[in-house]
């Protein structure tokens, strides 16, 4: 795979804007942890080697188990490792991923609401959102992952 174009060195701009979402969502009230976990499942959904590369390593450096990053893909199966605020955050990930096909169902809003509030909410759509951005600008772009570095 090859890169197609550097969109960092073409629209500096753009990416720098991009950024500043990126920075709003560290200063929201959503844990890192989770935003990393619902970033990686997005990505998987979305099947980016550049952003799955870069969520998994994210989330090893934060101390998050193995096992827990392992069942990401299957987290309905995987019991107790998720939290109810983690199952109500990838519920809503999954859904706002898939829009086109889900049109996020009531039920799914009403899963997520239960555990978070509004603002969190909102700020958790904000990062699928740019998520699902970067996520798109890798993949058409051929962004190689870090791990394609190393050969």
């Amino acid at each position: 795979m090859s890169k197609r174009i550097d969109y960092n060195t073409v629209a500096p701009a753009g990416v720098k804007a991009l950024g500043g979402v990126y920075g709003y969502i560290t200063t929201s009230s959503l844990s890192p942890v989770l935003v990393d976990l619902v970033y990686l499942r997005v990505s998987q959904i979305n099947n980016c080697a550049y952003c799955l590369d870069m969520h998994t390593r994210d989330l090893l450096k934060k101390g998050q188990p193995i096992e827990k990053i392992a069942l990401l893909q299957a987290w309905r199966e995987a019991g107790a490792l998720f939290d109810a605020q983690e199952r109500a955050a990838l519920v809503w990930a999954e859904s706002v991923t898939r829009v086109a096909e889900t049109g996020v169902p009531d039920s799914d809003f009403a899963a997520a609401r239960s555990v978070l509030g509004e603002p969190e909410l909102v700020d958790l759509t904000i990062a699928i959102g740019l998520m699902n951005t970067y996520n798109r600008m890798a993949i058409a772009f051929r962004n190689p992952p870090q791990a394609l570095a190393a050969l």
